[in-house]
């Protein structure tokens, strides 16, 4: 039987990456002191308990809520060991850092552009004319705050790590041992990369809400948030599939993802890497360490609740 090949995904937080295995996420970070410190959790998706939650377009969604959970709680450990915030996120934080997230999610992309393409009912009242350039402002508001924030400081370091993310997990992919010497040499744009997925959710949508009609504004607001999972889970199969296939159709799919990523990533520098490599390793079974990897900063996994135990099925972030 052929050994199930094995995937890992990944983060970048303040000053480290968090990565994702089999088994386990951990998250690397970057003391002021200059030490690497690791956080390590077991988990288990919530698909592995209900099987139907693995099926086309169901599985998107839940590796989209299961990242989101994963990602801010990493990015307060991230925090606290940076030496921005006292403590970690409490559940209850955690939740409604959740919940204003999509909030404000659903405010940007989905309430202002749809608000907004009204002003294009002096040229037409065609429906899906309205609706295409709901989607087209939607894109706009997407990619220019993508540019705005990659104009901060902080964050031009978050996008460092997130080029050492990329560039671990290619490393690792390609079967070399995880050094910063192979790992520099590696691209730092990815295929399944949180971006590219971003974008392709965007895209999907135009085509998606194409077709609605044009009712009154709450009821526009309500539809797109209604079938925002559809749109997830048909944007995931899209990323899911190109990153294990050379078809020229699927691979077109994803350039302007690839694209945007040199805005999302930067090059990283050697100690970014370092960070992004022991991250990678602490989550990786021993025996599938590449050799000549050298030794990792293993710390044993934390005990959690079952609540905490969720995780995505290989996106980057």
């Amino acid at each position: 039987m052929e050994e199930k090949k094995i995937t890992i995904g990944g983060q970048a937080v303040i000053e480290g990456v968090m990565m994702r295995g089999p088994e386990l996420t951990a998250t690397a970070v970057r003391t002021p002191e200059g030490k690497i410190e690791i956080s390590s959790r077991p988990f288990n998706s919530i698909s592995d308990r209900y099987p139907i939650l693995k099926k086309p377009l169901l599985r998107g969604c839940v590796s989209l809520i299961e990242s989101l959970v994963i990602g801010i709680r990493s990015l307060g450990y991230s925090a606290q060991m940076a030496g921005e915030e006292k403590e970690q996120l409490s559940d209850r934080e955690l939740a409604g850092t959740i919940a204003f997230a999509f909030v404000l999610a659903a405010i940007l992309f989905i309430a202002i552009p749809t608000g907004a393409a009204k002003l294009f009912h002096s040229i037409t009242e065609d429906p899906v004319f309205l609706n295409l350039m709901e989607g087209v402002l939607r894109l706009f508001i997407f990619i220019a705050y993508i540019v705005g924030i990659s104009r901060m400081k902080d964050i031009q370091r978050v996008f460092q790590y997130h080029g050492a993310e990329h560039k671990t997990i290619a490393c690792f992919e390609a079967g070399e041992a995880l050094t910063v010497e192979n790992a520099m040499k590696h691209t730092r744009f990815h295929k399944r990369c949180g971006t590219s997925f971003l974008l392709i959710v965007m895209l999907v949508s135009i085509f998606v809400f194409a077709f609605l009609g044009w009712p009154s504004l709450i009821e526009r607001i309500v539809s797109r948030i209604v079938l925002l999972p559809v749109v997830a889970g048909i944007s995931y199969e899209i990323i899911r599939f190109s990153a294990n296939s050379d078809n020229c159709i699927l691979g077109w799919a994803v350039k302007p993802g690839l694209w945007l990523q040199r805005l999302t990533t930067r090059e990283p520098e050697p100690d970014m890497l370092e960070v992004a490599i022991e991250s990678a390793k602490a989550v990786l079974p021993a025996d599938k360490i590449p050799a000549g990897s050298g030794d990792y900063l293993y710390h044993e996994p934390e005990e959690i609740n079952e609540v905490q135990e969720t995780e995505m099925e290989c996106i980057n972030i």
